[in-house]
């Protein structure tokens, strides 16, 4: 984490490591580039789009929809007052190596 970051990004942070124990993840502040989108000004403070990709062993055996579930009930505080947008890639370690 950086201190460039916002509450919001703060927290995503925070649940994500807690609860799936990431071999590697990163979250991507992508808010300014929607600046004057509609969802982008009624999100609080440009922390409105994101997208996070997350390599974890929580995810073997989990179906791509499982794996999306599991991230927006973990998140569902934020998507339903925050977030207007969330863009995820999920991956188990093992596809990763096998995308390596």
């Amino acid at each position: 984490m950086t201190s460039s970051e916002g509450p919001i990004e703060r927290r995503l942070h925070e649940k994500i490591v807690a609860e799936f124990s990431p071999a590697k993840y990163s979250i991507v502040n992508d808010s300014p580039a929607h600046a004057g989108h509609a969802g982008a000004q009624q999100a609080a403070k440009g922390e409105s789009h994101f997208s996070i990709s997350i390599v974890s062993e929580s995810f073997v055996g989990m179906s791509r929809l499982e794996r999306n579930r599991a991230v927006h009930r973990l998140l569902a505080e934020e998507l339903l007052g925050q977030l207007h947008a969330l863009s995820l890639t999920l991956q188990s370690p093992d596809e990763v190596e096998k995308d390596a």
